[in-house]
């Protein structure tokens, strides 16, 4: 009788170590590490998590001896050009600096898409991240373009479904 229900193979009933050796599989299931040998070898997860995998592309964007914001210019490049949105938004600009803000999830996009490390602007996949950046992006453009009054870019369907909504 074991004396915890995972059925851990060091202890019994009483706690006593029945050995130094550890349940391994045959193929084992995780990464291996910097020597080529995997770190886990067996298919149980481990009860605390103590790392996790960095996105593609999440390396640093420039040498390891250049100093933080050179390795991470192409998240500050996209934070820069957000305050600077948001700044022209506060100073009553509202169309220009909206429009700012989602061409800067655009540039990140593309930085995501064409650069091979992009430092802390990668947070999920690269497919992922792009279509995230690109959909807000586009999005914020659209609609910063859209804004009343005086659109600067006007869709005639949805002129009409706003009509059919607004005055039934």
């Amino acid at each position: 009788m074991r004396g915890d229900k995972r059925g851990d193979a060091h202890s019994d009933a009483h706690g006593d170590a029945h050995g130094d050796e550890e349940l391994t599989v045959r193929d084992p299931v995780s990464a291996p590490d910097a020597e080529g040998t995997p770190r886990r070898t067996t298919r149980r997860f481990p009860l605390f998590t103590k790392d996790t995998a960095r996105p593609e592309g999440g390396g640093r964007a420039a040498a390891g001896d250049a100093p933080a914001p050179a390795r991470q210019w192409p998240i500050l490049a996209v934070l820069v050009v957000v305050a600077l949105g948001l700044l022209l938004t506060a100073l009553d600009l509202f169309r220009v600096g909206t429009i700012l803000i989602g061409v800067a999830l655009l540039g990140g996009a593309v930085m995501r898409w064409i650069l091979p490390g992009v430092g802390m602007l990668a947070v999920r996949s690269r497919f992922t991240d792009i279509t995230t950046y690109g959909v807000l992006g586009l999005a914020i453009v659209l609609l910063a373009l859209m804004a009343q009054p005086n659109p600067w870019l006007v869709i005639p369907f949805l002129k009409g479904a706003l009509h059919f909504t607004v005055s039934s």
